[in-house]
């Protein structure tokens, strides 16, 4: 396996505040983020994210694992600051969070789970998911999605921005799609969450049936300094859902490393 290819946005924020790195969900991209960005920005220097074959990353030509998109962002945050980073990521991009967190101890700062988990589904499922996007493409996951995605209100809430993000899974490369979900069949670091030291915030959104609170608990008390919020109104996606709950969490989440530091 090779640690893969990750395209990433134009750093935006202060030069010489700390680096935040914000990674994606599965079958989305950085727009993903697009509206928590502005505020995290005020006192980070932010980059966003894309997964293999999803956004403006390219496609995969091989197999990976969870570690090694860890590998790969430990990457870009070396080639962006010579300090140690802090992380904020989605479902996939969480679980990449606490990867990169076990693997690169000394980089990370801070760590931020946002629906996601120590382990996300089944291997099973996720094995069937990938057979299904490779026979059929991500077109056939649109409607599951868009119920597993999103609360109640969203779609009608927020009807630009949810439509954008159901068009960026229909555009991920199916392969690249299949490989994150053969990724996650693999992924489980259930075991290992005591061995991260660094605080570790985990956000779960009111209607999430992916990682609902019982998973960000999990986290939260598996590692050492681990602390979770409810984000209300807002299911798999919140910073999509509820893009200012977020911002708020995570400011408040940082800022409070910022005073202990002081």
């Amino acid at each position: 396996m090779t640690v893969p290819a990750l395209a990433h946005t134009t750093p935006v924020g202060p030069a010489d505040a700390p680096l935040l790195l914000l990674g994606p969900s599965l079958g989305t991209s950085t727009i993903l983020w697009e509206r928590v960005i502005p505020t995290l920005a005020r006192s980070h220097r932010v980059v966003a994210w894309d997964l293999p074959g999803h956004g403006a990353s390219p496609a995969s030509t091989s197999p990976f694992t969870v570690a090694d998109l860890a590998d790969a962002v430990a990457d870009l945050a070396r080639g962006l600051s010579d300090a140690p980073v802090r992380y904020a990521g989605v479902s996939l991009g969480g679980a990449t969070g606490l990867e990169l967190t076990l693997r690169h101890p000394d980089l990370v700062e801070a760590t931020a789970a946002v629906a996601s988990g120590a382990l996300l589904g089944d291997p099973d499922s996720w094995h069937a998911r990938a057979a299904q996007v490779r026979a059929q493409s991500t077109s056939a996951l649109i409607t599951a999605s868009a119920g597993r995605w999103f609360a109640p209100d969203s779609l009608a809430r927020e009807p630009e921005l949810t439509g954008r993000l159901l068009h960026a899974l229909q555009d991920a490369d199916d392969d690249s799609y299949a490989a994150c979900c053969e990724a996650l069949a693999a992924y489980d670091v259930r075991g290992r969450l005591g061995e991260i030291a660094s605080p570790v915030l985990a956000l779960w959104g009111e209607f999430d049936q992916v990682a609902p609170e019982a998973k960000a608990d999990e986290i939260a008390r598996g590692v050492r300094r681990g602390r979770s919020i409810r984000i209300p109104d807002a299911a798999h996606l919140p910073p999509a859902e509820q893009p200012a709950a977020v911002a708020t969490a995570l400011d408040d989440f940082f800022r409070r490393i910022d005073e202990e530091a002081a």
